[in-house]
């Protein structure tokens, strides 16, 4: 049981940590492939401003 316990977490921990950073290429590719209907506030705010009004800092 406990084997089954740390396999499932380790699992989880490796499936997180492959997601593409907020406002990278990737993340606005998979966001515009993303349904709107399923994107959260933060997401469309985040989207905005990396993807659409790309600023140069």
């Amino acid at each position: 049981m406990k084997k089954i316990a740390v396999l499932a977490i380790v699992s989880l921990a490796l499936m997180t940590g492959c997601a593409p950073e907020v406002g990278s290429e990737k993340w606005c590719k998979a966001m515009e492939a993303k349904p709107k209907g399923d994107w959260t506030a933060n997401e469309v705010k985040d989207f905005a401003k990396h993807c659409i009004f790309k600023t140069t800092e």
